[in-house]
């Protein structure tokens, strides 16, 4: 009785269940269901391939380190240059170090002075000191920082005693001025970078190859966040990858100037709106023997680097970027991003780097112009 009893109840918890995934079929749709059951299979693993090291990261930064560099003090040489390169916290300890050494070393002339002089031990009334009330090396200390920085509390002073000491207020002051103008100078740089300007300069995350004006082109986009204007903004495109010459010499790193579709003829864009910067794959492209199945095994990299000059600060800026063969997608174009809306255009920033799959032949330009049978493709 017992086993009859489990029999029925595993039957009816059966029963339960089919009819559970009968009501689940109608209510999830049969490609969700056969999608999480092909990921539910077990398939072998392939080891993907190396990822080459990126020459361009995707921020802009160059992935190249200098090393063994002998002489260095070609860096003290243009040493502003090297103030406004260093990191913030270097540049802000030697902020605070070259004023505070200045204080001290002037600090230590005004104590030795007063020491010559006899002002520390001075008891008559009569006795005139080279400055007035500096009775140890604090007070010193302190009479340099009013010097350097014209605060002039009005408690120590410098009399007409001493020429020294006059030469020495004349000196402080120059080598102030110079320290402040150097400091402020680098602060100011710092804070004014051209690259800041650079971070409201995006590029779309991957770039295309699909069939434009019955050519296939390879396409990016690029968009500038802010309403202030790029002036006399140029872009340009570059192939970067190992080569070998006739002659047997590798090299790792060849750049290739490619061309953009302009019918100006030159690479100066407007950049007052998303703009999908085009390159015709023709056979001056190095793109020209590259087919959709051989693009993923290449080894290159396509470099996007835009130039202008900044409209509200006048100062040079450059934006780059990178995609690696992985980051090309092949057959595939953007999305419009611009509509016109109540008597103006407007720009959806979501939709900056969506692509849409396209009809796009799976082979490479070359076997395209020599067959002469592009399809024309309505986008």
């Amino acid at each position: 009785a017992t086993h009859s009893i489990l029999t029925s109840a595993l039957l009816n918890m059966l029963y339960s269940i089919s009819l559970s995934e009968d009501d689940a079929k109608g209510i999830i749709p049969e490609d969700f269901v056969l999608t999480r059951l092909a990921e539910d299979v077990s398939q072998p693993r392939y080891r993907a391939k190396q990822r080459k090291a990126r020459f361009v990261a995707k921020n802009g930064t160059c992935n190249v380190a200098h090393t063994n560099i002998r002489e260095q003090g070609r860096f003290l040489q243009d040493v502003f240059t090297t103030l406004v390169d260093l990191k913030w916290l270097h540049t802000l300890i030697i902020f605070t170090m070259s004023f505070l050494c200045s204080w001290l070393l002037f600090g230590m002339i005004w104590w030795l002075i007063a020491f010559a002089h006899g002002d520390l031990d001075q008891k008559s009334d009569s006795f005139v000191p080279c400055v007035t009330s500096i009775h140890s090396f604090s007070s010193a200390f302190l009479f340099s920082i009013e010097v350097q920085v014209t605060i002039g509390f009005g408690g120590r002073m410098i009399t007409e005693e001493c020429p020294s000491a006059i030469l020495t207020l004349i000196i402080q002051n120059i080598v102030g001025l110079v320290i402040n103008a150097i400091m402020l100078g680098c602060i100011f740089m710092k804070t004014a970078q051209a690259h800041r300007r650079a971070e409201t300069l995006i590029f779309s995350k991957h770039a295309v190859i699909a069939v434009r004006n019955n050519k296939l082109c390879l396409m990016t986009r690029v968009g500038d966040l802010r309403k202030s204007m790029i002036i006399s903004a140029t872009i340009k495109m570059q192939v970067v990858r190992r080569t070998t010459t006739a002659e047997g010499e590798v090299v790792p790193l060849e750049q290739i100037d490619i061309q953009m579709e302009n019918p100006i003829g030159t690479n100066g864009i407007f950049l007052v709106s998303p703009l999908i910067i085009c390159h015709v794959i023709d056979k001056n492209s190095p793109l020209y023997e590259i087919s959709a199945s051989d693009l993923h095994n290449e080894d290159l990299e396509v470099i996007l680097i835009l130039e202008g000059v900044v409209e509200t600060t006048g100062i040079t800026t450059q934006a780059r970027t990178s995609y690696l063969p992985d980051e090309i997608l092949w057959g595939r174009r953007f999305v419009p991003v611009i509509s016109e809306e109540e008597g103006r255009y407007s720009v959806d920033y979501s939709k900056f780097g969506n692509t849409v799959k396209v009809p796009t032949p799976s082979c490479c330009a070359k076997k395209l112009e020599e067959e002469g049978n592009l399809p024309r493709v309505k986008l």
